[in-house]
């Protein structure tokens, strides 16, 4: 069961990566506040997202264990198992019978193999960013620990690179501009793990331009469990033809964890031809562009910060059709909770694009027309591209203590209403926020509206904006007053239909790589629309159907799994 969690917005803005991509020191006290803050407070979130060359599944059972790491079995007991048994979220932490890591196909296909003979529960890990604890459900006995499996290549046969599941996105991105200067429009947390973020949809900076990143896959190995019991490895690729082809458009969006555990992605852009590697993935950028404005909430008022995040809806609202000139340009907008002291914009975008200045030129302008804030941090730096995608620092949410947070998140058709706004504001600034505690709007649309809702799993293509609700703390004994604050921020805003973003005319359910269980709890969503309308909408009885095809003993699952279709 990879897991999921993205990355997106979580690397955009983490503590070290706001200082390298802003530059220097601010000398303000607010702006200054934003290193302790802003960082603290998206290094959490999000992403952009949280699941987890060239083998075809014959060879899989073939893969000498002596040429690649493992597998190795740590039990409780063992010195190894605390550090082996969190994931990211240090609010999570099961209690497994054993962690079996593993360093290739065949190595998952004889490990799920012995755990359902044996009848237990197996759980998939490959970078740890998971929102939720669903590898750590106490019915989980088996986690698989596939960061091992970490390789990116080029594979001949197929004509497309070659991504294993643990590789992170900052090594994925680095070996694919190092050997043959492309990219995919992934998430911009380097930790996070190809394994779920790819599964769950993957986006982050360059999806305007380039989509999706599952619209640039072109196959998955998957290992999966048959009716009776028997464990293989399956390769199904997006090619017509292909009898496993179901298999393949569940994982475009479907989430990590619900039909078996992804050994390996293939990608390579559709309509790609050739055999010259650097001609089959988008080329990635030579520089990018950044600018970071930063506004104290000393002087931050109800019309201000509505003001910046009404005009912040209407310029995607207006800008993200396929082909606009403002496709490459990357916004997000940052509100903290007061007690965070600080709002941020951010913008970014490939500096080789022509007008490049001029259009986050006129975006900036476009978010502050109107508001009367001077700012404590203005300034546009251009930097190389890969230091932007793999900046300095872990990638963690938090610094080396705060590793504790909840994630809630919603997919926007056009900008918030003015009663979701007021909510907004209501809850950002009222006293039981804590300095990690806040959101984010994310720039979406432009290049991904152009896939059909049906063309991948990935449901939600008409939208414009992600919005994040997040916040992070340090201590246990600090978690009851943060998930309140940030489930009633969430209840607010969404209080006209139900607590939770029902699609419709503003609102479009939310992102699987921001997994949420409560929008599974009546308790808070009483909107009577299921938690998998919310995720998949019209297409969730496709991937039942998958998920009865390729799992049939429902042996993948967790708190927001894919049930199988009945009959």
């Amino acid at each position: 069961m990879p897991e999921v969690g993205d990355g997106s917005e979580r690397a955009a803005v983490s503590r070290r990566g706001l200082l390298a991509g802003a530059g220097a020191t601010v000398a303000a006290t607010a702006a200054a506040t934003v290193a302790a803050t802003a960082a603290a407070t998206v290094a959490a979130t999000v992403a952009a997202g949280t699941w987890d060359g060239g083998v075809a599944a014959a060879a899989a059972d073939s893969e000498s264990d002596s040429a690649v790491f493992g597998p190795v079995t740590v039990r409780p007991g063992d010195s190894r198992y605390d550090n082996l048994l969190r994931g990211n979220n240090f609010r999570f932490a099961g209690s497994p019978d054993e962690i079996r890591v593993v360093g290739s196909t065949g190595q998952v296909v004889r490990a799920v193999r012995e755990a359902v003979r044996s009848g237990r529960r197996v759980a998939v890990r490959s970078g740890g960013h998971c929102f939720e604890g669903f590898t750590a459900d106490p019915a989980v006995r088996v986690l698989l620990d596939l960061s091992p499996m970490d390789a990116v290549g080029y594979d001949t046969g197929r004509r497309a690179f070659a991504v294993q599941p643990g590789a992170t996105l900052g090594h994925v991105y680095r070996t694919l501009l190092t050997g043959w200067g492309v990219t995919i429009p992934g998430g911009s947390c380097p930790e996070v793990g190809a394994g779920g973020h790819f599964a769950g949809g993957g986006y982050g900076a360059l999806s305007r331009r380039y989509g999706s990143v599952v619209d640039h896959l072109y196959a998955v190995e998957v290992v999966v469990v048959d009716r009776d019991g028997t464990a293989r490895a399956v390769v199904a690729t997006r090619e017509p033809d292909d009898p496993n082809r179901d298999l393949w458009w569940a994982h475009t969006g479907g989430g990590g964890g619900n039909f078996g555990v992804v050994t390996r992605y293939w990608l390579r852009s559709p309509g790609a031809a050739g055999t010259d590697p650097s001609r089959l993935l988008p080329p990635a950028p030579r520089r990018m562009v950044q600018h970071v404005v930063i506004w104290s909430w000393e002087h931050m008022t109800e019309q201000a910060l509505t003001g910046l995040m009404r005009n912040f809806g209407t310029w995607h609202e207006r800008n993200s059709a396929p082909g606009s000139p403002y496709a490459g340009l990357y916004g997000l907008l940052q509100p903290s909770h007061r007690a965070g002291g600080t709002v941020m914009l951010v913008a970014q975008i490939d500096a080789d694009l022509p007008g490049a200045d001029g259009l986050v030129t006129g975006f900036v302008s476009a978010v502050t027309d109107g508001v009367d804030l001077t700012p404590a941090y203005d300034q546009r730096r251009t930097m190389p591209w890969l230091h932007r995608m793999t900046w300095p620092g872990s990638g963690e949410p938090g610094d080396v203590l705060t590793r504790r947070y909840k994630i809630k998140a919603g997919y926007l058709r056009r900008s918030f209403t003015e009663t979701q706004l007021a909510a907004v504001y209501r809850n950002l600034n009222n006293g039981t926020g804590g300095p990690g505690a806040g959101m984010l709007l994310v720039g979406y649309g432009g290049q991904v509206r152009a896939v059909a809702p049906g063309a991948t799993a990935i449901a939600q293509r008409d939208v414009v904006m992600k919005a994040v609700y997040q916040t992070i703390w340090e201590e246990e004994k600090h978690d009851a007053a943060n998930l309140a604050w940030v489930r009633e921020l969430y209840r607010d805003v969404y209080a006209g239909t139900g607590g939770v973003p029902v699609p419709g005319e503003v609102d479009d359910g939310s992102y699987i790589n921001y997994p949420d269980a409560d929008l599974a709890d009546p308790a808070w969503n009483t909107s009577g629309v299921p938690a998998h309308t919310l995720y998949y909408k019209d297409n969730y009885p496709r991937l039942q159907r998958v998920k009865a095809r390729w799992d049939p003993r429902n042996v993948f699952r967790h708190a927001l799994a894919v049930e199988p279709a009945s009959g």
